[in-house]
């Protein structure tokens, strides 16, 4: 319990100090500041490959006492950081493929730059809680029956498989059913009202009730809500957007992990740090991810394999030793490393011609 305490303990730190200190004013994120950001989250999530390391080594907190499912070896300070490492490398390249989708919801919903980064926090957050109630799901479906291994191996191959002819530049988030289910529930006002995802109608009764969430364009939906109704605003729809995005983009990626290593504190730990990079990530690739022409097969490979190495983990294990995972984290790589070149070079050939 001390230990999962102390992590999550860490995990709010962070984002209490991103969002209460450094991101305290709403504004636009320039590329050098989203730059500099992503340096930094990235270099965390990387270093604490090192605390992995030691702690699986010498044992904290009973960390690297117990067997690994997946390869039924107990983890000790190597094997722990090689996993972790692959595990954040497999599950940053794959939430990649969700910077897509959140470029379409950001322009759909005509979101201003200045909100985007708290709508992205806020996005992060529930996405953190949501990715640790299904991993905590996924242990105890693995730890209970062996056999759902294979179910999500198939599952990260068909996953693989329709990647390869699947186009979401032509789906538009703002008509999908979470927005449509969100409209029937909740009132939505016309217009932003600064960064607030809520806004209250304001009451009859009292002049200046609404001059703290007054908009430069009068809003018809506040005029006809009843006095003191909570209405949603464009941001708040856009949020739980995101919500539903990620949820659906982590049906596929958690099950990636597990290929990797069914220890649960390697798993909530290299999936949470990468999710924690995505935010920054995001508006450095905004402008650059249309350039990545074939970075959709690099991560439709990499499904292909971890879903593969589910099946044959065993038989991998017996052919390239214990430390099979560092080879599998030079693969993965190696896959990313092929769709950004022969994008880059495509491109090139394109300006030539």
């Amino acid at each position: 319990m001390l230990l999962w305490t102390s992590f999550i303990g860490l995990i709010l730190l962070l984002l209490a100090l991103d969002l209460g200190f450094f991101h305290r004013n709403a504004h636009v994120v320039t590329f050098k500041e989203a730059l500099r950001w992503s340096i930094v989250w990235i270099s965390v999530g990387l270093s604490f490959s090192v605390v992995i390391y030691f702690a699986y080594k010498g044992h904290w907190m009973e960390l690297g006492t117990a067997v690994d499912l997946i390869d039924g070896t107990v983890n000790n300070g190597t094997a722990a950081a090689g996993k972790y490492l692959t595990g954040y490398i497999v599950e940053l390249s794959l939430s990649v493929d969700n910077l897509f989708v959140i470029a379409m919801i950001f322009t759909a919903f005509a979101v201003p730059a200045a909100y985007q980064h708290r709508l992205l926090f806020w996005g992060i957050l529930g996405a953190v809680v949501m990715r640790g109630a299904m991993i905590g799901i996924g242990v105890q479906l693995i730890t209970r029956f062996h056999w759902i291994i294979y179910v999500f191996g198939a599952f990260l191959i068909i996953t693989s498989i329709k990647m390869l002819f699947s186009n979401v530049a032509h789906s538009d988030p703002s008509k999908g059913i979470a927005v449509r289910m969100v409209r029937r529930l909740f009132p939505v006002t016309d217009h932003y009202h600064g960064n607030h995802f809520f806004v209250r109608a304001p009451r009859h009764n009292a002049a200046d009730a609404s001059a703290s969430i007054a908009s430069a364009q009068p809003d018809a939906a506040l005029a006809r809500a009843k006095s003191g109704a909570l209405l949603l605003t464009p941001l708040g729809v856009a949020l739980v957007t995101i919500e539903m995005t990620d949820l659906i983009f982590a049906v596929d990626s958690i099950p990636a992990i597990f290929a990797i290593t069914a220890d649960p504190f390697l798993v909530f730990s290299s999936n949470i740090f990468a999710v924690l990079g995505l935010r920054s990530l995001f508006f450095v690739l905004a402008a650059m991810l249309s350039k990545f022409r074939y970075l959709k097969y690099s991560l439709a490979a990499i499904l292909f394999t971890v879903g593969i190495k589910m099946f044959f983990a065993d038989w991998i294990k017996s052919q390239l030793g214990p430390q099979f995972n560092l080879y599998l984290l030079a693969l993965v790589f190696g896959i990313l490393a092929v769709g950004i070149i022969a994008s880059l070079w495509a491109n090139r050939m394109d300006r030539l011609r």
